[in-house]
């Protein structure tokens, strides 16, 4: 059963990046040198031989140190951001036309592009991406189901808002009154209002995604919320029983 709600979400969310494509008139097919052989948009979550060639690439000029495995994970995410830094690329952690541009050039061994900042230190780093929350990892698949919940919830909302949608998930991962796994937390009933009545499939950004890792990585914009609910339309009397701590965008939180 489980493999079957797997696959299922996994076909709606290739569809959706495809529509998304479409949406921004982007080609998989075209698009010069970057799209014409094996590279397409790359961001957390993707697989396949094009994430092999991007960690290759990351490895050879020494932003990526973890194992070659074909997936954009938490550490493939890192080293794409302090690429994208040292090389003054916009910092989102996706691989895009610019980005594989770059990569090239810099790994054709004939390149005399230069980073514009110092490969990142130590400290550099820190400063630019959030902590790891200890040693928890997420799977590609969990990372994409709080992406399409941080669509359906947070539609509309700043990053900000978006960002702290996940952190609320990613806080109750850590809270012994949840379960410990994260499609078990989503799909409590009713704890997911977009999950309840279908919002969440209705679409995702990559901007969704970029929320939901820096969450991962610590970002709580929230202070270490379990609870949010927009004001204007909730009724649970239980909810409002809750002591509010800030509001974002559209929601409140609450311990």
């Amino acid at each position: 059963m489980q493999g079957n709600i797997e696959r299922v979400v996994t076909m709606r969310l290739q569809m959706h990046v495809i529509a998304i494509f479409v949406a921004l008139g982007i080609s998989v097919i075209g698009q010069g040198k970057c799209f014409a052989q094996n590279e397409r948009v790359l961001y957390a979550g993707t697989s396949g031989r094009d994430v092999l060639t991007l960690q290759q690439k990351l490895t050879q000029i020494g932003y990526y140190t973890g194992p070659l495995n074909a997936s954009f994970t938490i550490r493939t995410y890192h080293a794409v951001r302090d690429f994208q830094y040292a090389f003054g690329l916009p910092i989102d952690g996706i691989v895009g036309a610019q980005t594989w541009a770059m990569l090239d050039r810099s790994t054709s061994g004939q390149s005399t592009t230069m980073p514009i900042h110092q490969q990142p230190t130590a400290a550099t780093t820190s400063s630019l991406s959030p902590t790891p929350l200890g040693n928890s990892t997420f799977s590609a698949q969990d990372i994409n189901l709080m992406a399409h919940v941080v669509y359906g919830e947070a539609r509309g909302q700043p990053f900000l808002g978006q960002v702290a949608v996940a952190a609320v998930i990613i806080n109750r991962y850590h809270s012994a009154l949840f379960p410990h796994s994260i499609p078990a937390i989503l799909f409590q009933p009713g704890a997911f209002t977009s999950l309840s009545n279908g919002q969440a499939w209705l679409g995702l950004h990559q901007e969704n995604v970029k929320a939901v890792m820096d969450a991962i990585h610590g970002f709580d914009p929230t202070n270490g919320a379990l609870y949010y609910w927009n004001p204007s339309i909730s009724t649970s009397s239980w909810i409002w029983s809750q002591p509010i701590m800030l509001t974002i965008g559209n929601h409140v939180f609450a311990k």
